[in-house]
């Protein structure tokens, strides 16, 4: 007996609400009266409506007492009481008590608990969390199929009980033969020694192992030692040609940034280039425009003159007189056809300026026409030449084609 038990009892049946006080000094001597009154409010507190007799007055009523209590403890709660030392009734009868009181002492906490988990979830509006439940299912489930499988196992033992129990009973009958029980000894003992030699063998095996990994252990230490020293060694050595090497660094150094700086001195010559050919295209769009906006107007000015032309040929033709008509008639084709050659040489960039209209055709003769006619192309001629270096245009960099002069035609009219 412990004190430590006998404090843990005492404290038990106080928390379960046994009525007397048990001191600690209650069982240094025998006390089969108190031991028996413990039990029987044992099994009364475990099981209300169980029946025990509670008489001890004889030894035959005792003897009585202490199996059916044990028996009932071993078929209601599983619990294996030692009837020998409840029926001492001392010290080691309280380790005997403890077992029942740590059960229902270990219930009476349970309870407790579950009753503030209620509690705690009366306050908190019945919260239930279905994961922390799992857990617990999975054991049940566990719990449920090894009861099951045990149920079988013992199901079928108990079946070959009526078999076992007579040649158990033959068994337990015959007499023990000392020649035979010696000869079942000895070769326990053999197996024993056998086995007793097989692991010294493996101990000395270890052992051999044990110095071959040594000695492997040392050889590679000294490999190890060797390798560093010649890797030292080599380090401290300069290779030959790491002179060189350094001065080929040095060279690639230098072509590196040449080579940087040529390559941005194309980049921006390109971007230049670019730049260039972008304000080369602009300016050609543009003198294209104008261009084709000169055309336009030189077409339309053409369109002009030649309605003016026509209505100035009418009138001279009413003016002149009849002996003069054949004269000014091949006067202004040939005034015309200068005129279109010279629109169609100077279309480019030139401007026409003149007029349709020759001299005085009532005051001159026919002879007097035909020097007027020379005269006007030559001044005709001129203003061409100088409206076209005058017109040309500047910004897209073409010079306008100077018209050639009119070739003198053999034909005096």
């Amino acid at each position: 007996m412990s004190f430590r038990d006998l404090r843990n009892f005492t404290e038990m049946m106080r928390a379960l609400g046994y009525p007397r006080l048990i001191s600690m000094e209650n069982f240094h001597t025998p006390n089969f009266m108190l031991v028996s009154e413990v039990l029987l409010w044992l099994v009364k507190r475990y099981e209300p409506q169980t029946d025990i007799p509670p008489d001890v007055e004889t030894e035959q009523d005792r003897v009585f007492f202490i199996k059916a209590v044990a028996q009932f403890m071993a078929t209601k709660a599983h619990i294996k009481l030692n009837t020998k030392r409840l029926y001492q009734a001392d010290g080691y009868a309280v380790k005997e008590l403890l077992k029942v009181t740590s059960v229902l002492y270990g219930a009476m906490n349970t309870k407790g608990v579950e009753r503030a988990d209620v509690s705690e979830e009366d306050s908190s509006k019945f919260k239930f969390d279905l994961g922390s439940k799992i857990a617990d299912l999975k054991a049940a489930r566990q719990l449920a199929s090894e009861i099951t499988s045990k149920g079988a196992s013992l199901y079928d033992l108990l079946g070959k009980e009526v078999e076992l129990r007579e040649a158990r009973t033959e068994s337990i009958a015959r007499p023990l033969e000392i020649n035979e029980a010696e000869k079942m000894m000895k070769i326990a003992i053999d197996c024993v020694l056998e086995q007793v030699q097989k692991t010294k063998d493996m101990l000395s095996n270890v052992a051999l192992d044990e110095a071959n990994l040594e000695a492997k252990i040392e050889k590679r230490k000294l490999e190890l030692e060797r390798s560093q020293k010649r890797l030292q060694t080599l380090q401290s050595v300069r290779p030959a040609f790491m002179d060189e090497y350094e001065k080929i660094e040095e060279q690639l150094q230098k072509q590196y940034s040449s080579y940087l700086e040529k390559f941005r001195n194309l980049t921006y010559m390109e971007q230049l280039l670019d730049d260039h050919r972008r304000t080369e295209q602009e300016m050609f769009e543009e003198a294209a425009n104008m261009l084709r906006l000169t055309q336009n107007r030189l077409k339309e000015e053409e369109q002009h003159l030649l309605k003016s032309g026509n209505n100035d040929d009418s009138d001279v033709e009413i003016q002149e007189d009849e002996g003069s008509d054949s004269e000014v008639e091949d006067r202004q084709i040939m005034k015309r056809r200068a005129t279109m050659q010279t629109l169609l040489q100077g279309r480019a960039g030139a401007r026409i300026v003149g007029t349709m209209q020759g001299g005085d055709t009532e005051e001159d003769d026919s002879g007097d026409s035909e020097i007027d006619l020379d005269e006007d192309e030559d001044e005709e001629e001129d203003e061409m030449e100088d409206d076209s270096m005058e017109i040309s245009p500047s910004k897209s960099g073409h010079r306008a084609r100077k018209p050639e002069p009119l070739e003198e035609s053999d034909n005096d009219f």
